[in-house]
């Protein structure tokens, strides 16, 4: 494993990088408020023993990349789109895989359209459509919403009030799999001892742009491999399927059971997946 903090469109973005960079390169691109803690380290480990050369990010604001004051609006979905090659140009990486989960997804399918060149395959995983059509589709549970609004009252300063939070908030997004208390809580330590400022997370969803990109996902020409839970109360099932019309010869793979995470007990389905995929 090895850190590199980046110098990128004028931010620093933090990235990690396993495996052989001689290997073909899979880029991870996590979702909204979510470090790059989130993509579990084995879980990367197990991706590069397969024979690809991993890379995970913070995106802005969150761990050790560039932050910015709480409450403010400061770049766009589509300047996350360009740290991502921004990503891939400093490591000298031509094309590479991507695989994102959640709004890391979404970036992916902006990617696909603005940069298709620098893509050999996307995979997305608990993820929806980019573009009007999501406003059709079923909300997020608002048990979700409900600890989030908790964020005010909490002390950032405290560690032992944050790390909760943080594990709570998987907590909530968790299907009928039992919940990885003890794994869970390791992430959240590691992004509390990692982050900057972890309150700046919440510029996330003050997130705008792309609105040339919406709705245009039929026009996405790279493989495409859908992963989806049936029992995601964030993103439910039914994003999984609309993104699966949307895009021409998508793939979808579904993990039932599982709700808006990447739960270990699916981690051999989600490589295998993800590596057959990228062996085209």
């Amino acid at each position: 494993m090895s850190e590199q903090i980046l110098k990128i469109n004028n931010v620093e973005i933090c990235t990690e990088s396993f495996g052989n960079p001689k290997d073909p390169a899979v880029l991870l691109i996590m979702g909204a408020m979510s470090s790059l803690d989130w993509w579990d380290e084995d879980f990367c480990l197990h991706i590069a023993d397969q024979g690809r050369f991993v890379i995970r990010y913070d995106h802005r604001d969150l761990g050790r990349s560039t932050i910015y004051e709480p409450g403010t609006s400061n770049y766009t979905i589509t300047d996350m789109a360009d740290d991502a090659v921004g990503v891939l140009d400093a490591y000298s990486i031509a094309q590479a895989h991507i695989v994102g989960m959640s709004l890391g997804g979404m970036i992916g399918q902006i990617l696909a359209l603005r940069y298709p060149e620098r893509i050999f395959t996307l995979t997305l995983i608990a993820s929806s459509v980019f573009g009007t059509e999501m406003e059709k589709l079923p909300p997020m549970d608002q048990s979700i919403l409900d600890h989030h609004a908790k964020s005010a009252s909490i002390d950032w300063s405290n560690r032992e009030a944050v790390i909760p939070y943080l594990a709570d908030g998987w907590k909530t997004l968790a299907g009928s799999k039992p919940f990885e208390q003890e794994r869970i809580y390791r992430l959240a330590e590691r992004e509390a001892d990692r982050a900057k400022q972890l309150s700046s997370r919440f510029n996330h969803a003050m997130l705008q742009g792309g609105g040339e990109y919406y709705d245009r996902m039929g026009e996405i020409s790279v493989p495409v491999l859908i992963i989806h839970g049936t029992e995601d109360p964030a993103l439910p099932y039914e994003h999984g399927l609309a993104l699966m019309k949307s895009i021409p010869h998508a793939e979808l793979v579904t993990l039932d059971g599982s709700g808006h995470e990447i739960h270990s007990e699916d981690w051999n389905q989600i490589i295998d997946s993800v590596i057959n995929h990228s062996s085209r």
